[in-house]
């Protein structure tokens, strides 16, 4: 176990020169960059190799220590961080940004109906992620809920490593008022996802 988790550090250490995954090869052999599309998006980083070479398993105190570091990366902003449920529904809907075809300055979606169920009036969900519906009338939509929202969108790897969930806020994919209008999707009253 102790050379494990030393390799793992040092995959961590230096991920720039970790050796490519199969995966990796793959793509790297068959994709192009293209508009705003590079190839720096086949590259995996230090959390993200760690969780590729454990299997989604790293030892628990390798994972707390990085669960941690990635905790530092969630930029809170201050103030109430619920903002308008209706533009959030929207981006939530959304699965546009970030393709080639994009213009890197345009919005990008949350795409979370691909993954999750939130409002019962849409019939097509994905299920990869935990049902969200009625997510703040159960939990309630104080500051606490709140942060833990809000933080959870922007990198849901300093709550759970290896996560499959994108990191919204620390990867640039949503701005910070697009994660607040999605806090309010999930929290405010009125939201459908709360009825």
């Amino acid at each position: 176990m102790r050379a494990r988790f030393v390799l793992i550090a040092g995959l961590l250490a230096a991920p720039a020169f970790a050796e490519p995954t199969d995966v990796e090869k793959i793509l790297q052999r068959d994709f192009h960059p293209r508009g705003q599309v590079g190839m720096k998006r086949i590259a995996q980083d230090g959390v993200q190799r760690v969780c590729t070479e454990t299997g989604d398993r790293p030892p628990p105190q390798l994972a707390k220590t990085l669960e941690a570091d990635q905790m530092k990366t969630i930029a809170f902003p201050e103030g109430r961080l619920i903002g308008d449920w209706k533009r959030g529904e929207a981006i939530a809907q959304s699965g546009r940004g970030l393709q080639w075809t994009d213009k890197p300055d345009a919005p990008s979606g949350g795409s979370c109906y691909n993954c999750h169920q939130l409002s019962p009036k849409e019939a097509s969900y994905g299920t990869l992620g935990p049902s969200l519906y009625r997510f703040g009338a159960v939990r309630g939509n104080g500051p606490e809920i709140q942060k833990y929202v809000y933080g959870k969108i922007y990198n849901a790897k300093a709550y759970n490593l290896c996560s499959q969930m994108p990191r919204l806020g620390y990867s640039g994919t949503l701005t910070e008022e697009q994660i607040r209008d999605l806090v309010g999707l999930l929290l405010d009253p009125a939201s459908p996802v709360n009825q």
